[in-house]
C-alpha cells in the first residue's frame, strides 16, 4: 500500500469535496500551486493543455463561491521533463524566459481572480536537493557548482516575472507577486563566542539570505560571496563558484517582491568549524560551521524537525532588521506525526502550532495586550467575587 504514486490522495478528482471540508472548517485563504506541467506538457506556450486550464479554472471558482482567497504558487518543484532533458533544467539560462511565458499564461487565464502570487516556493530546495545533493529532482550531484548556479537563474526568473506582471497586468489585476522561502533559524551554541555568533548569521545567510538578499538589497550576502570566494581560490578556480550579478541585473532584482511569504518549521544550534578547500567544492563546507540539536528540545515525527518555538520570533525579527520590515505571509509551517495513530490524535501537532503561533503574535502590540490581560483580567475576576460577595451579603441581610 502506497508503495507507488498509483493510488494518493485522489484530489484531482476531489477538489470540490476538499473545498467543501475547507468551508467547514471555516478556512479563508487556501494556498495552492500550479503544475507547470499539467497546463504545458512541454514548457513551451505553443503547446498548451487546455484541459489543465480548465481544472485551475474550476478550483480557484469553487474556492472563491465558497469564500475562500487562492494564494497560487507557479513552481513547487515539477518541471516539464523536456526542459530538463533538452537544456539541463535550472543550470540553463534559458529557463528564465521559458517560465515567463509560463507565467505570463497563468496571469492571462487566472489573474482576473487570482490576487496572490508566488514565483517559487522553496527555491533552496530546487538548488540544494536538486543540484548539490540530488536528494529531490533531477537529482544531480554538482556539489558546490550547481546549486549556486540554478539559484542564480531562479533569482533572476523571479525578477523577469515581476517585472512582467508589474509591465502588463498589475494595473488592470490590483494584485501581488512575492516569493515564498524557506530557512531555518540558526543560534550560536556560545553566545560568548565571537566565532559562533558569526557562524549562526552565516548559516541563516547562506540558507535565506541567498535568495532574500539579491531580492531586498540587490546581491549576494557579502558573508557568502567573501566565504565561496576563498574556497574558491584556494581550490585553484579563477573565479568564484557563486555567479554574479552585473550592476544592471542588481537594479533589476532588487525589490522584486510586494510580500515575502516564509516557511519555517525549525531551529539548529550552530558553532564555527573551517572546512579544508582540499576536500573539494561543496556548499555545505563553504559555511564552515556544524549544526546541532539539543537533546532536550521535544523528540520530532521526522529526523530534521524539532520543536523549537522561540527560534521562529527570532528569524522574524532577523528578517524585520535585515529586509526593511517587509509584509510576511506564513506559507508552511507545521510538524509530522510523532506516532502512528488508528484513530486521530494531533497532540503533539496542537501543541507545536500553539507554540509557533505565540511566538510569531509577540508584537509590541500583542506584548502590551498580554500585559493588559495579565493585570485586568485578575483585576475584574477579583472585582466580580467582591461584588458577588456583597450582593450574597445583601440578600442573605434581607432574608433574615
Amino acid at each position: 500500500m502506497n508503495e507507488t504514486a498509483d493510488s494518493s490522495c485522489e484530489g484531482y478528482y476531489k477538489v470540490k469535496d476538499d473545498i467543501q471540508l475547507l468551508k467547514e472548517l471555516k478556512v479563508n485563504h487556501y494556498l495552492i500551486s500550479i503544475s507547470w506541467p499539467r497546463i504545458m506538457p512541454t514548457g513551451i506556450k505553443k503547446q498548451v493543455n487546455e484541459k489543465g486550464i480548465k481544472f485551475y479554472n474550476d478550483t480557484i471558482n469553487s474556492l472563491l463561491e465558497n469564500k475562500i482567497i487562492p494564494i497560487v504558487t507557479l513552481y513547487h518543484w515539477d518541471l516539464p521533463q523536456v526542459l530538463q532533458e533538452k537544456y539541463g533544467g535550472w543550470q540553463n539560462i534559458s529557463m528564465i524566459s521559458y517560465f515567463n511565458d509560463y507565467a505570463n499564461l497563468c496571469f492571462e487565464k487566472f489573474g482576473d481572480r487570482v490576487k496572490y502570487w508566488i514565483t517559487f516556493n522553496n527555491p533552496w530546495a530546487v538548488a540544494e536537493e536538486g543540484y548539490e545533493t540530488g536528494e529531490h529532482a533531477p537529482g544531480l550531484k554538482l556539489s558546490g557548482i550547481g546549486a549556486y548556479k540554478a539559484a542564480h537563474h531562479i533569482i533572476k526568473t523571479h525578477a523577469k516575472v515581476w517585472h512582467s506582471y508589474n509591465k502588463t497586468w498589475r494595473s488592470k489585476q490590483q494584485g501581488m507577486v512575492g516569493i515564498s522561502l524557506t530557512s531555518a533559524w540558526g543560534e550560536p551554541v556560545d553566545l560568548t563566542s565571537q566565532k559562533d555568533i558569526e557562524a549562526a548569521e552565516r548559516y541563516v545567510q547562506f540558507y535565506l539570505g541567498w535568495f532574500a538578499n539579491p531580492i531586498y538589497s540587490g546581491d549576494y550576502p557579502e558573508v557568502m560571496k567573501n566565504y565561496v570566494g576563498k574556497k574558491s581560490v584556494q581550490q585553484g578556480l579563477g573565479t568564484s563558484r557563486l555567479p554574479t550579478f552585473s550592476v544592471q541585473e542588481k537594479s533589476y532584482i532588487k525589490g522584486t517582491s510586494d510580500f515575502l511569504g516564509l516557511s519555517h518549521f525549525t531551529t539548529r544550534y550552530i558553532i564555527q568549524k573551517n572546512y579544508s578547500a582540499l576536500r573539494g567544492p561543496s556548499y555545505h563546507n563553504d559555511r564552515d560551521l556544524v549544526e546541532l540539536v539539543d537533546p532536550k528540545w521535544p523528540n520530532p515525527g521526522s529526523k530534521w524537525l524539532y520543536s523549537v518555538p522561540w527560534g521562529f520570533r527570532r528569524l522574524l525579527n532577523f528578517i524585520k532588521t535585515q529586509y526593511g520590515n517587509p509584509l510576511i505571509y506564513v506559507t508552511e509551517n507545521g510538524v509530522s506525526e510523532k506516532l502512528q495513530c488508528i484513530q486521530l490524535c494531533d497532540e503533539w501537532r496542537i501543541e507545536y502550532l500553539k507554540g509557533y503561533i505565540n511566538e510569531m503574535l509577540k508584537d509590541p502590540l500583542t506584548t502590551h495586550m498580554e500585559m493588559v490581560t495579565e493585570i485586568v483580567v485578575p483585576t475584574v475576576f477579583t472585582l466580580c467575587i467582591l461584588i458577588s460577595a456583597i450582593l450574597l451579603m445583601f440578600l442573605l441581610r434581607k432574608h433574615n
